[in-house]
């Protein structure tokens, strides 16, 4: 099945370069060196027998070719080499887990050792083009539905855990994507995601403006998962102010359906300072600590393993090439939680520098318990 709907893919894709003749090759990309130095819990060292103390590195090189045929059709491409290191085997937050949504294996193990192991892989393969009415978009692309800053309900293809400071970039997925205009502000997307023994994805999603807030629901099967929600974005008063949620169910095991919601507001208070809140509830979760399904959110198929969350962040513009940020993650159920804070640089036109720290906090066994602190360094050269 995958090599037949590979080759299906590739001919749709690759069919336009024969129809047109003004032909724009577009490159970019960037490389990242994440130098970490991590302390583990030491009953967690004692636990699993090994060394309080480690170190990684992360460098990732990512190449953006883009093809456009002309103003309506474009196919592009995002093609990354992932070097990692560790000095000894352990868990950490570092580590990526494997992208959902991804019917085809494009990704390519280079080294593989005890210490080092280096992977290739395709993140963005699709082609895109536009009509009057709308637009179409085949191929391995990123989906960004939702209004949250920190947590995505209704964001189903490829969401972000906060607490993974390494993940910048969120997983391609692959998609059928149509979107079709209705209006000013106002559209209608539909999503089909194929994956094997029958278990294919699908959504739809509404959006439009009214009294100046964006609005949008969503509705879809996802995981087996029948999914019903929406977002909103808009002011109030003068601070940023938004939502989303979802409610996921099983029409044959009601009792196992939940909902997730998220609201959030930001703040500019001066030009340099900035603020965001943003609470998360989450059905999903268990407020007994001893319920925790810590092996899914290893896997990384969940996010969160309690109910109630509360991330508190602040910007601040120290010097007009030097910005800092401060954040606090709180599991307002068993009272974990993290502070993440962050000094960065813009060293030239295309390159940063940055300088970091995430220390976590909480008793035996609650969710953050299990997490290293770590200091790190980031550096970023665009081009």
């Amino acid at each position: 099945m995958k090599a037949t709907a590979l080759r299906i893919l590739l001919s749709i894709l690759l069919f336009p370069v024969c129809g047109f003749t003004q032909i724009q090759f577009n490159f970019s990309g960037y490389i990242i060196d994440l130098p970490v130095f991590q302390r583990n819990n030491q009953n967690i060292s004692q636990l699993f027998q090994f060394n309080r103390d480690q170190q990684f590195n992360i460098t990732r090189l990512r190449l953006r070719p883009t093809i456009e045929f002309n103003a309506e059709s474009r196919l592009s491409i995002e093609y990354e080499v992932t070097t990692f290191y560790q000095s000894q085997l352990s868990f950490s937050q570092v580590a990526l887990p494997r992208a959902k949504r991804q019917l085809f294996d494009l990704n390519w193990t280079l080294l593989d050792e005890r210490h080092w192991s280096s992977q290739h892989f395709i993140d963005r393969f699709y082609y895109r083009q536009e009509f009057d009415f709308g637009q179409i978009t085949i191929g391995r692309q990123r989906i960004a539905w939702g209004s949250g800053r920190i947590w995505n309900p209704t964001d189903l293809f490829n969401p972000i855990n906060p607490a993974n400071f390494a993940k910048i970039e969120k997983d391609g997925a692959d998609l059928i994507t149509g979107k079709f205009y209705l209006g000013d502000f106002t559209d209608l997307t539909l999503v089909f995601n194929p994956q094997e023994k029958n278990r294919s994805n699908a959504g739809v999603r509404f959006r439009t403006n009214l009294h100046k807030y964006d609005f949008s629901i969503v509705s879809g099967i996802f995981d087996e998962r029948i999914i019903m929600g929406g977002d909103f974005a808009g002011n109030l008063f003068k601070a940023g102010f938004r939502g989303e949620a979802i409610i996921s169910g099983k029409k044959d095991d009601f009792g196992s359906n939940f909902a997730r919601y998220i609201l959030g507001l930001d703040y500019q208070f001066t030009a340099r300072l900035y603020t965001l809140m943003e609470y998360q509830f989450n059905g999903d979760g268990s407020k007994d600590k001893r319920k925790y399904n810590l092996l899914k959110l290893l896997q990384g198929e969940i996010l969160n393993v309690a109910k109630n969350y509360l991330f508190i962040s602040a910007n601040y513009l120290l010097y007009p090439l030097v910005s800092s940020s401060l954040s606090i993650n709180l599991n307002l159920d068993d009272n974990s939680g993290y502070f993440l804070g962050m000094i960065n640089y813009s060293a030239g036109q295309n390159t940063y520098l940055g300088l970091g720290g995430q220390f976590f906090f909480g008793d035996n066994l609650d969710e953050y318990w299990y997490f290293p602190n770590s200091g790190f360094l980031k550096i970023e050269f665009y081009f």
